[in-house]
């Protein structure tokens, strides 16, 4: 690995938080309301993610698995996650946290399209490392 390739790797963090999170129920138009956590792997290694969700009023869903290749990106629709059959619900409030073996860059996009003049909100998340 060359100093530049060393460099890449060690860019980003490896606990990220995402307080807000809201799958709106609905849409209009052509346009599906979602929410993505977008990954940015600038390193050589792939990055074993994993992402736990917590709600206001039930046990969070732990562990959820995900990668992301060396020098890629993915953008991963929350409707997506799914743990032992159980997805997020529409409509209800919840946070996240993503952790990863090698440093990664982490955002939130969420694209509300329950009224006409639709809505879309990015942001960075919260860098954490223990």
């Amino acid at each position: 690995m060359n100093a530049g390739e060393l460099n890449r790797q060690n860019k980003g963090s490896c606990f990220w938080v995402i307080p807000d999170g809201y799958i709106p129920p609905d849409s209009s138009g052509g346009l599906v309301s979602h929410e993505s956590i977008c990954v940015l792997n600038c390193g050589e290694a792939a990055a074993q993610l994993r992402i736990h969700i917590y709600f206001e009023d039930r046990e969070p869903l732990e562990g959820i698995g995900e990668i992301v290749e060396g020098r890629r990106t993915r953008h991963i629709r929350t409707a997506s996650l799914e743990k032992a059959g159980e997805r997020i619900p529409e409509g209800v409030p919840y946070a996240i946290t993503v952790e990863s073996d090698v440093p990664v860059f982490v955002q939130y996009s969420r694209l509300d399209t329950t009224q006409p003049e639709l809505a879309l909100m990015s942001v960075m998340a919260y860098p954490a490392d223990k």
